[in-house]
């Protein structure tokens, strides 16, 4: 991992109730590189080197709001103590859950601007309208969770404009990129969760005791203290160019906000479609000239330091590692499990769910390179995910949009159809993390910068 494993328990199996030897651990195990860097993803994002862009109590605080919004009762527990743990004031917990609460829905809603769609679904738009929730929550840590539920509910509505607001509440860029990094790594474990415990639920597994959670909120807390506390010192790394610890107070705004960088110029594309497409930031890059061994560290190829959306994720070199780790593993592991092809497929059934241009133009690519069909391919981008291809395509296509809702449809009906179409314990694994990474994916090539032809 970026920089050493902190924890010794597996967040997902925590939140899961997955135990050693189980047949779901025997096959997290077959993608250990997919296991271990989700877990380095969540000590990246929680357990970080440094806080000085986002503190630790604010990284809790919005994991709680995007926990309850996805309807999920461990990870809410689990956050709520946390965020009890690394500081959140008396009171904030709770009214946190109530604007989750008020915020609640049933997504993704937004307008889709290809032709070729059809599925533009309208839903609410949340803002902090009170004074007491205004003032108790402060303009950054309100900026946030208003970037967060744009980012859960209404990832096909993501604009230009509303990065400007989270700069304009005092957020830095690179603290734009930590918590559109976090909201979207959420959107992919909280799926993972929910689709392995449906699996285990559909075995006869008993739910998760809840209350057993807050020791693991505490390990968690106490971990990155320590971190912290030794300046996010690694020996297996290079030395971080961040600064030290800050302490875990939000960061005060210094001087006038930053500005975004002028709007890209973009043609963008007029349909869902299998050819190449460019992607433009809205945030401004890294510049290469800022990059030290652990930035191309991070980047795992180094050229793609030419690339404006990993210069861009880069800003948050730890994170970015292991989200690409994590990817790798779980597209391009070919140790039996579910065929490539249908990893892709389901790839880009969530983006076409999600309304995400670019990534259903790459993985639809992918997928037709990886041996399916062209012509089906391109079918599913042209009539949506309510298309019919056949038992096994419409089973993997039906479980992706199921677990791609919010919060997740996904349940026995979908793991009894995977299953009659054929797949075994690693193949379900396979389509369950194939889908919801894209729920990452997606919000971050949509939350950050646009597609242009």
């Amino acid at each position: 991992m970026t920089h050493g494993t902190a924890l010794p328990t597996d967040i997902i199996d925590a939140f899961t109730g997955i135990a050693a030897g189980d047949a779901l651990d025997t096959a997290r195990r077959r993608r250990p590189d997919a296991r271990d860097h989700a877990q380095g993803s969540f000590e990246a994002l929680f357990i970080p080197v440094d806080d000085a862009q986002v503190s630790l109590s604010e990284r809790a605080a919005v994991a709680l709001f995007v926990a309850r919004l996805h309807e999920q009762p461990a990870a809410v527990a689990f956050f709520g103590a946390l965020l009890r743990e690394t500081g959140g004031g008396e009171g904030v917990e709770p009214l946190i859950v109530a604007e989750a609460e008020r915020a609640a829905g049933s997504g993704p809603y937004g307008a889709f601007r290809a032709e070729n769609a059809i599925e533009s679904t309208e839903g609410p738009v949340y803002t902090v309208a009170s004074v007491e929730a205004a003032y108790a929550l402060g303009d950054r840590l309100a900026a946030a969770l208003e970037h967060a539920h744009l980012l859960v509910l209404h990832p096909r509505d993501a604009a230009r404009e509303h990065l400007q607001r989270l700069l304009d509440a005092g957020w830095s860029s690179t603290g734009v990129v930590t918590l559109s990094q976090l909201v979207a790594f959420l959107a992919f474990q909280l799926r993972v969760v929910h689709g392995l415990d449906a699996v285990r639920r559909a075995a006869g597994g008993a739910p998760v005791a809840v209350e057993d959670l807050s020791a693991l909120a505490a390990e968690v807390a106490r971990a990155a203290e320590a971190r912290l506390a030794a300046g996010g010192a690694d020996p297996e790394q290079a030395p971080a160019a961040a600064p030290a610890a800050a302490p875990a107070a939000a960061p005060a705004a210094v001087g006038p906000s930053e500005q975004l960088p002028p709007a890209p110029r973009v043609s963008e594309p007029p349909r869902f479609t299998q050819d190449s497409l460019g992607w433009k930031p809205w945030l401004e890059p890294l510049p290469v000239a800022d990059f030290t061994e652990r930035h191309y560290a991070a980047l795992i190829e180094r050229e793609r330091v030419h690339m404006p959306y990993f210069r861009v994720l880069a800003r948050d070199p730890d994170a970015l590692r292991e989200r690409t780790l994590t990817d790798l593993d779980i597209f391009h592991n070919t140790d039996a499990g579910l065929p490539r092809a249908e990893r892709e497929l389901a790839a880009a059934a969530a983006s076409r769910f999600n309304g995400c241009v670019f990534c259903a133009s790459v993985h639809s690519r992918f997928a037709t390179e990886q041996g399916a069909d062209r012509a089906e391919v391109q079918r599913l981008l042209d009539a949506g995910v309510t298309a019919r291809f056949g038992s096994r395509w419409d089973a993997l296509i039906d479980a992706t949009v199921a677990l791609t809702a919010t919060p997740a449809r996904f349940g026995a009906e979908e793991v009894a159809a995977l299953r009659g179409a054929g797949l075994d314990e690693l193949e379900v694994l396979d389509a369950i993390q194939a889908g919801a990474f894209f729920n990452w994916a997606n919000r971050l090539m949509l939350s950050l910068g646009e597609p242009t032809v």
